[in-house]
Parts: structure tokens; sequence; C-alpha cells
């Protein structure tokens, strides 16, 4: 509470922060429980008030000190090259995208913007059968992408590639395209608490109204899906200004048991 820390990266308190370093500094094994009461030997406690410190000194988020998070129920390495994973769309990927498609039609998805790529390997274990880019425009998060689908074992089916949006991509076309893009607003970034800071700015930042991103998006997504396809895209806290810049198409706002929001989808007729 003194720290006025801020919990948005994974966690939402302090108790989950500290049992995260702890776990982390005394190297035990998911899924086994962590209790904060435990006395713990000399290395194992100087390791974690470490931790502790450069959390609440410099506001550093858990997951850049761990180099670990979850997402889908899959472990993923991330460093300060990408944004944390914390998107709901984790919840959309565990249900297939169900009822929005038919899953075994599924062949091909593209997840625009994959930073750590937590999207496209999610996707891959869920269509297993299906074929997976995952586009970034920063190579230095292409290379954390890379890292993940390497740990997964997935560079059969997860293909990297440096694209600004669309424009790399030659004629590839899709069933589901994907996307977590920047969508925050410039002043609202300099609003952010300390721990975004950490983040890169390019993955959050998306104009003055935040939406420079998701326009691209929406312009050229109905060439790239197919016939039945779908686009699902997080806006986050932009999701009315999207209302507002685009009043006449047809947006599905989808909801999440775990919660979150701001997530929305179109079908490839939609669009056109």
């Amino acid at each position: 509470m003194q720290a006025r820390l801020h919990y948005g990266h994974g966690t939402d308190n302090a108790h989950d922060d500290a049992a995260e370093l702890l776990r982390f500094a005394l190297r035990i094994p998911y899924p086994a429980r962590v209790s904060l009461s435990a006395r713990i030997a000399a290395a194992g406690r100087a390791e974690f008030e470490a931790l502790l410190r450069r959390r609440i000194r410099e506001r550093m988020p858990v997951v850049y000190l761990t180099g670990q998070c979850w997402f889908a129920g899959l472990s993923m390495y991330v460093d300060q090259r990408v944004l944390i994973p914390r998107s709901p769309i984790a919840e959309l990927i565990e249900r297939r995208f169900e009822p929005w498609v038919a899953p075994r039609d599924v062949r091909r998805i593209l997840d625009l913007g994959t930073g750590s790529g937590c999207i496209a390997i999610a996707c891959a274990r869920a269509f297993p059968r299906a074929m997976v880019d995952a586009v970034d425009i920063s190579a230095d998060a292409l290379s954390v992408a890379r890292i993940n689908i390497r740990r997964h074992r997935l560079s059969r089916r997860v293909r990297v590639l440096r694209s600004d949006h669309f424009a790399g991509l030659g004629a590839r076309s899709y069933d589901i395209i994907v996307s977590n893009p920047p969508y925050v607003g410039r002043r609202e970034f300099e609003a952010l608490p300390a721990e975004y800071r950490h983040e890169p700015r390019r993955a959050l930042e998306a104009g003055t109204d935040g939406l420079d991103s998701v326009r691209i998006i929406l312009r050229g997504a109905a060439q790239r899906l197919r016939s039945g396809g779908v686009l699902v895209v997080e806006v986050g806290n932009s999701e009315a200004a999207v209302r507002r810049a685009f009043p006449r198409l047809p947006f599905i706002w989808l909801t999440f048991e775990r919660g979150g929001g701001g997530v929305f989808l179109l079908e490839r007729e939609q669009l056109l």
C-alpha cells in the first residue's frame, strides 16, 4: 500500500506479486503452492528481498523480474523487448473461437503484432492442423517470439514474419486474423502508472487517439480473410473511441468469464 505499486501485468494484488517473486527466488516449480510465511534459507531470502527492492524502487513488473508468465495455460518467456501478455483473448483461444468459427475448418491464422508470440503459439496449440503466421514490425519482439516458438516446439507450424501490418504478407489469406495491437492514445500513455514505462512504447501507444493501428487493420483485413473468416482485435480502454470512429461497423463486443473486455469480432462479410 505504502509503495503505491500498480498491479496490472498478470497479478492484481501485492500478495500474488510477492508469491511469484518468492517462487522464482526459491526455484519452486508450478503447480506447487507458495507460502509467504514459510521459513527459507538465507540465500533464498537474500534473492527474494533483492527482487522485492527492484519491484518497489524501479516499479518493475514482476514478469520482467522473473522472465516468465502464463498465457492460455502455456509458459512464456518475456523480457522488456515485448509487451507483457495479459490479453483476455486467451480465453477465446481456449474456446477455439467457437461459436464464431468451425474449428475443423481452420487452416491458416494470422497473429498481427505478435510480440512474445503468445497468441500465435496458443492458436497453434488450439488448432493442431493450422499454420500460423506470427507478424510484428519489431525485430526485437520477433527474437523473443522465436524463443517461445522453439520452447513449444512449433517451428514447423508457426512462421515468424517481420512486417508493418499487412504490408509484407504477399498474397496470403487467413481463416482467422487476431490482433492485440497498440491502442493507447498519447495523452493516456503519459498518464499510465510507472510500471508501463518498462514496456515497449510502440507496443502500447498508437497516435493521438490510440487508433492508428486499428484503422490500418480495419482497412486491410477483409482482403486477407477467406470466406467465412473472422477478425478479432483487442482495443481495451479505446472501445468507446472505436465505436465513435466507426459507427457503421456492426462490431460484436465479446465477453469473458475471467474478466476483461474491449475485444471486438467482425466477420469478413461485415467488413466488406
